[in-house]
């Protein structure tokens, strides 16, 4: 695996770990703490797709 792939991996195992503690928060009825922590995966899933070559450094300028 390159280094791309590896931080893709761990903003993503990052972003699992919140999903799985929302949910245990949203068994047990404390939905803001569920919400804060949905939230912070949902960032974390938005990094894991922003990781690698930005299409701005690949053109070049003239």
């Amino acid at each position: 695996m390159n280094t791309v792939q590896v931080k893709k991996q761990a903003f993503l195992k990052e972003a699992c770990f919140f999903f799985k503690n929302a949910s245990v928060y949203a068994e047990e009825g404390d939905l803001q703490s569920c919400a804060g922590l949905i939230l912070k995966a949902l960032d974390k899933e938005r990094r894991a797709f922003g990781v690698g070559p930005q299409v701005l450094h690949l053109i070049k300028t003239i």
